[in-house]
């Protein structure tokens, strides 16, 4: 009997083994090729300026290989991380901080990261010897928020209806800014889309005196301007006259990195003259945030602050709440958003967006009262 009873253990071992085998084969990517897109043992490499982790695959081989925008996918890492049921996408349409792979227009790659944050690579524990692994989770699970979101601009000034326009340009006219005293635009140094010799006799036209570039550094400056097609001479003027400060920002507002140097670039404006430049390279989501903070400093409504930011979506996509309804919508988020974000973390959950907006740059960026209320004069056009 105690024989019997061994080999019938056995049996039963033996089967379980089995079928716990079975069941690791069904999930091994090699078997989801037959029915999914998969990209296998894929390189990675360090985003350096942003933090995440750039696949080491063009968007167009990736799209080759059966990949489609609106996926749902599964991305593993060789480590261990894994981040399952992630959006595919061409541009930043999850909510800030959530996960996803994009395939950003222009990039050589594509990455997973966070929207809006900086931290993937260290979170995860990657290194540059480890790869990942991509398959569909859900074939176009995230296909209709994506057609929702999924917007393109055209780099053809003849495109577009003005230079203005074309450039994101415009005075930023909101309550307590004195006019014509602060302005936003695409890059007028980066020609990335074409728009930096538009834009830099858009801001000569109007004399701006001082730049706070938020995208670029000292040495991608140089670079820019090194290039035999560099067309800025205004700019050039500026720089060389100590009149641009470039901060090389991340889009990650809530890290304590973008709040510093907002700042210090608010405490450099305030030590010169307008009027005042804020550019990124397209002006559209660190000028966005950091525009959203100067206006409501000075006292701009709610109101106010989403007019002046879904202007950049009627000049590049022709969208506002009469054309498209439901993009405007869906976009308009984006600063609901920011306003959450402020209203959350300052101001003592006043709600009051001017005292949220000190007490960002104050508490959390670290700029002095001094330079604050020496801000706030230049801009509202009782100094200087």
């Amino acid at each position: 009997m105690k024989t019997l009873s061994s080999r019938i253990i056995c049996l039963i071992i033996a089967l379980c083994l089995a079928v716990s085998l079975a069941a690791c084969e069904k999930s091994e990517p090699d078997e989801q090729a037959k029915d999914s897109p998969v990209l296998s043992a894929c390189p990675i490499i360090k985003d350096e300026k942003y933090g995440g982790i750039y696949i080491d695959i063009s968007p167009e081989e990736f799209e080759n290989l059966g990949f489609e925008y609106g996926d749902s996918v599964t991305v593993a890492f060789s480590n261990g991380y894994t981040l399952k049921d992630i959006p595919y996408y061409n541009g930043y349409y999850t909510k800030f901080h959530d996960p996803l792979l994009v395939a950003y227009p222009g990039s050589q790659h594509i990455r997973a990261t966070f929207n809006s944050g900086n931290t993937m690579w260290t979170d995860s524990g990657v290194t540059e010897t480890d790869t990942a692994d991509i398959i569909v989770f859900e074939k176009g699970k995230y296909y209709a928020l994506w057609d929702g979101m999924n917007i393109t601009y055209s780099n053809d000034r003849n495109d577009f209806p003005s230079d203005e326009v074309f450039c994101n340009f415009r005075c930023v006219g909101t309550s307590g800014v004195a006019p014509g005293m602060l302005y936003r635009s695409a890059s007028p140094c980066s020609n990335t889309y074409g728009r930096a010799a538009y834009t830099d006799r858009l801001i000569k036209g109007v004399g701006v005196g001082f730049i706070m570039d938020l995208s670029d550094s000292d040495e991608n400056i140089e670079g820019y301007i090194a290039d035999s097609g560099f067309d800025s001479p205004y700019f050039l003027s500026l720089y060389k006259d100590g009149k641009v400060i470039a901060l090389s920002m991340n889009t990650d507002y809530s890290s304590e990195d973008f709040a510093k140097k907002t700042a210090a670039g608010f405490a450099a404006m305030a030590h010169n003259d307008g009027p005042y430049l804020v550019h990124c390279v397209e002006g559209k989501d660190r000028t966005g945030f950091v525009c959203l903070l100067l206006e409501a400093l000075m006292g701009a409504s709610r109101e106010e602050l989403t007019r002046d930011y879904m202007v950049t979506y009627d000049n590049y996509y022709g969208i506002n709440p009469e054309s498209d309804t439901s993009r405007y919508e869906a976009n308009k988020t984006k600063v609901d958003e920011m306003f959450e974000y402020l209203s959350e973390n300052f101001g003592g959950g006043s709600g009051d967006l001017s005292l949220c907006a000190e007490e960002y740059l104050t508490s959390f960026g670290g700029m002095s009262a001094d330079d604050l209320a020496l801000l706030k004069a230049r801009l509202s056009g009782a100094a200087g």
